[in-house]
């Protein structure tokens, strides 16, 4: 079931961290002076999935699937194809198919998904999938005019990583999403360069990056504790 309020499931330090990205958010918004509304928008969404997505919760998949869809959009704007490619021709579906596995997989009846360690064929069929995205990304993109395409790639071969964790339930999706965002923080700096209007997308991946971060340390404390829990 997904009828229900997420916000109520968040602790103390999670309502401050929550809190701190949104605040951020919204004063590097204002900072900037003019800015482009829907990266505001999107930016907001990001963050609140991250929290969820920190959480085990399949509500931080649902607002990824926005997310993307609103990310997406403001790639074009700024000729960033790998980026609105990624996010609409895999992320975005990775995140629609984790919401029903997700959903299959409750920890204990709770809204807390069950957390997954991969086994050794999975690991070795994702990292040749990986590598045949990264390379035929890599010459579409180049096809496309794709700017800065070296690192775009990069973040295309990350996202698929993260979304292909994610779907399994894995611990290190947080991992990949770290890298990712380290990724996207360097495009944004180079498109800030040339329009200021993006210096919030900075600020926005910034957050992204701690977010994740938190992430991986509650996904780790979560496995310990459902293993726990297995083991009585």
């Amino acid at each position: 079931m997904i009828l229900y309020n997420p916000f109520q499931n968040l602790t103390k330090p999670e309502w401050f961290l929550w809190s701190l990205s949104v605040v951020t958010i919204i004063a590097s918004f204002m900072i900037s002076g003019g800015f482009f509304v829907l990266t505001l928008i999107a930016s907001l969404v990001g963050v609140t999935a991250l929290i969820f997505l920190a959480k085990g919760d399949v509500w931080g998949q649902i607002l990824t699937v926005l997310f993307s869809v609103l990310y997406a959009m403001i790639s074009l704007r700024f000729r960033y194809y790998g980026e609105m490619i990624t996010y609409l021709g895999m992320t975005a579906p990775i995140a629609a198919l984790s919401i029903i596995t997700w959903l299959r997989h409750p920890y204990a009846g709770t809204t807390e998904v069950k957390v997954h360690q991969m086994n050794r064929q999975q690991t070795v069929w994702l990292i040749i999938g990986s590598t045949v995205v990264t390379i035929v990304f890599y010459f579409i993109l180049d096809a496309f005019g794709t700017s800065n395409l070296l690192i775009s790639t990069i973040s295309i071969t990350t996202s698929f990583l993260a979304s292909c964790l994610m779907l399994f339930r894995s611990p290190k999706y947080a991992l990949a999403y770290a890298a990712n965002d380290l990724v996207l923080i360097i495009l944004w700096i180079l498109a800030a360069m040339d329009d200021r209007s993006y210096l919030p997308m900075i600020a926005c991946f910034v957050m992204f990056l701690i977010n994740d971060l938190y992430g991986y340390v509650n996904w780790i404390r979560m496995g310990k504790r459902q293993k726990l829990y297995q083991a009585r």
